[in-house]
C-alpha cells in the first residue's frame, strides 16, 4: 500500500452540538481539517465511501446501553472502511428547554434513543406523564426545542448552549459516569503503525453448524490473544444467520494476530477486517507470553524450514 494522506475533511453525526462533535474535537484539532455534520450514522459513513469526506467520527458503543446498531451494521456492510482511532467521551446529560420554561410546564421531551434509555428512570420520576420521543441525535432534539417543536430535550450541555437553551435539570443520567466509545473510520488503506498497545476489530460470519463459534474463539485462545468485545448481529441477508463483531488485543502486524486472522479466513464464511489502531480506554494489553511473541514465531519458522530442507 502507498503512504496515505492524513484526512482533512471529517464527517460526524450531527447537527452541531452532538457528543460526536465533542469526541471529534478530542480526536482531531480544529485546525487540522473541516467538519461536516451529517443527519445520521449511515450518512456519515456514506460521505466517506463517496469521497465527499476523508473520514467519519461515529459512536460505536456506550458503557451503559451497549453497541450502536447503525454503526455496527454500517461497518459490516458496504464498501470496506477501517477504524484508525478510538475516542472515549464521558457522557453528561441535561434536560434543556427554552429560557423561562419551568419543569412543570414540560409536556414533551425528545432525544436520541440511547440518551432516552440512559435517562429513563429520572425522566419517569420527574415527568411521569410525558412519553419521550426519539430523534436522530441529542443535538437534533435541542435544535427542535429551540424551534418550538418540543418543550425539552435530553442533550449535552454544549448542545443546550449552542441552541440557546437553558438546563432545567442538571446531571440527568440514571447511571452517572457513563462513557461512549467513538471510532474514526477511513477508506481501507495504510493502517496506523503498531504501538504495543493496540486493538484489532473484525466481523466474522460463521456457518450455521454446531461448534462454529467455538472454532472462532479457539483461534484466539491457542495464540493467547485476549478478546475485549464480542457480540452477535443478524446478517440481514439470511434469516437466523448471524455475524460476530469482535475486538481483540494486538495489531494485525503482530504474528499471532495475523495468524489468527488467516485461520479465521479458512474456517469462516466471511471475515471483514475493520482495522488495527491504538487502544484508548486507559487499559494496557496483557503481556504477551514468550511462546506467543514474534521472536517465538520466527524461531518456529526457522525450525520448520530446517526440517523441510531435508525433505
Amino acid at each position: 500500500m502507498s503512504p496515505s494522506t492524513p484526512p482533512t475533511r471529517f464527517a460526524y453525526l450531527g447537527p452541531e452540538g452532538t457528543f460526536a462533535e465533542a469526541a471529534l474535537s478530542i480526536a482531531v484539532a480544529s485546525s487540522e481539517g473541516a467538519r461536516y455534520p451529517q443527519p445520521s450514522v449511515p450518512a456519515a459513513l456514506a460521505a466517506v465511501r463517496s469521497g465527499d469526506t476523508d473520514a467519519a467520527l461515529v459512536p460505536l458503543e456506550n458503557s451503559v446501553e451497549g453497541s450502536v446498531p447503525a454503526t455496527m451494521d454500517g461497518l459490516a456492510d458496504g464498501e470496506p472502511l477501517v477504524i484508525t482511532r478510538e475516542v472515549f467521551l464521558d457522557v453528561v446529560f441535561v434536560l434543556a428547554a427554552r429560557p423561562g420554561t419551568e419543569l412543570s410546564a414540560v409536556r414533551s421531551v425528545a432525544s436520541h434513543p440511547h440518551a432516552l434509555a440512559q435517562t429513563a428512570g429520572r425522566l419517569a420520576e420527574l415527568l411521569p406523564d410525558v412519553v419521550p420521543l426519539p430523534t436522530s441525535s441529542t443535538a437534533a432534539a435541542a435544535e427542535a426545542v429551540a424551534a418550538g417543536e418540543y418543550d425539552a430535550a435530553v442533550c449535552a450541555p454544549i448542545a443546550a448552549e449552542r441552541y440557546g437553551l437553558v438546563p432545567v435539570v442538571e446531571d440527568l443520567a440514571d447511571h452517572p459516569g457513563a462513557a461512549t466509545r467513538f471510532v474514526l473510520v477511513e477508506p481501507a488503506g495504510v493502517l496506523p503503525a503498531p504501538t504495543g498497545n493496540d486493538k484489532t476489530s473484525l466481523v466474522v460470519v460463521v456457518e450455521d453448524r454446531t461448534g462454529a463459534l467455538l472454532d472462532v474463539l479457539r483461534e484466539f485462545s491457542v495464540r493467547d490473544i485476549s478478546l475485549t468485545r464480542i457480540e452477535s448481529r443478524p446478517t440481514r441477508e439470511r434469516k437466523w444467520v448471524y455475524s460476530f463483531s469482535l475486538d481483540c488485543e494486538g495489531h494485525v502486524a503482530d504474528r499471532r494476530v495475523g495468524e489468527a486472522l488467516a485461520a479465521l479466513h479458512r474456517v469462516c464464511e466471511d471475515v471483514r477486517f475493520l482495522g488495527s489502531y491504538p487502544r484508548a480506554d486507559g487499559r494496557q494489553n496483557r503481556p504477551v507470553p514468550a511462546m506467543a511473541d514474534d521472536p517465538a514465531f520466527a524461531e518456529a519458522d526457522a525450525w520448520l524450514a530446517a526440517i523441510r530442507a531435508r525433505a
